[in-house]
């Protein structure tokens, strides 16, 4: 077993409590619970509320949020544009392609009625967030995190506890292992390899996801993305960006001003984008080593 000094006993376990509290508030935002479907707003202008994912459209570099109240297009620092005006909660957010979009999430209150699921399951869209349709799970899947490597697309379903797999363009799923997940990351030169970032720490699966192992010497983290099949990416919960590369020592670089991170994505080795409690959208040229704030949730 692996034992740690006092000073790092305590920052561990501060880590996995922050991480902890990552996890429940996104059970919070549509888990085992009751549901909680987005509130309708008379205002044009509803705001976000949580970010839970983030990402960039390779047709014209835009960065998109998914949230509580939308997908939101960032113009500038001050701007963010409501995609088609709909107030939906879009989780599991993730860009795979040109105007390719996959979430999860929930309906708006104002669209839930006879015969209109609470869960959306998978869901798609081709034109940039403006439209969506069902691939599968609708009523049945809430996907908090959704992760392409190559063929293979992995999700964490909050409504089974499980890590999934599909290797149909999400249309059929094998279930994995039952655990507590905040986030995945794959690449498509490993993709039967996946890791999970836990409470209980980093996790790694060898076998698409049907049973998980600690990563050891690895630090505590929120979220993690594999820009290549031997890198690492990842936040810690004090906001401090950690990167490990061929599965050696993890190289600590800046830290992300403001909050927890509650979305995060690696655009390139030297492209990142954070997200933080507070709906500001951090940028990194650099790699992580300084940030610039890409939007301001005022």
């Amino acid at each position: 077993m692996r034992t740690h000094p006092p000073r790092a006993r305590g920052r561990l376990a501060a880590g996995m409590t922050i991480l902890a509290a990552a996890a429940a508030s996104l059970v919070a935002c549509g888990g085992n619970g009751p549901e909680q479907p987005s509130e309708a707003h008379n205002s044009a202008d509803p705001g976000m509320g949580h970010v839970h994912g983030v990402g960039v459209d390779p047709a014209d570099g835009a960065v998109y949020v998914a949230a509580h109240h939308g997908v939101f297009r960032i113009i500038n620092p001050t701007r963010a544009d409501q995609v088609a005006g709909r107030v939906q909660d879009t989780m599991g957010f993730t860009i795979v392609g040109p105007r390719m979009f996959l979430a999860s999430g929930h309906p708006a209150a104002a669209d839930i009625g006879p015969g209109v699921p609470p869960h959306l399951g998978l869901i798609r869209s081709t034109d940039a967030g403006k439209t969506w349709s069902s691939v599968s799970e609708a009523g049945k899947a809430d996907f908090h995190a959704l992760q392409p490597a190559g063929k293979v697309l992995y999700a964490y379903d909050s409504q089974t506890a499980k890590v999934r797999h599909s290797r149909d363009d999400g249309r059929t799923w094998t279930l994995g292992a039952p655990m507590e997940v905040v986030d995945l990351a794959a690449h498509q030169g490993e993709p039967e390899r996946v890791y999970a970032t836990t409470p209980q720490g980093l996790r790694v699966s060898e076998d698409s996801g049907a049973g998980f192992k600690p990563v050891a010497g690895a630090p505590v983290l929120t979220h993690l993305d594999s820009p290549d099949s031997e890198t690492l990416v990842g936040v810690a919960p004090d906001g401090r960006i950690q990167v490990s590369r061929s599965g050696g020592n993890w190289e600590q670089r800046g830290r992300v001003p403001g909050g927890q991170a509650t979305a995060f994505a690696v655009v390139d080795e030297r492209r990142l984008l954070v997200v933080t409690d507070d709906g500001t959208v951090h940028e990194s040229r650099d790699g992580g080593r300084t940030f610039t704030t890409a939007y301001r949730n005022n």
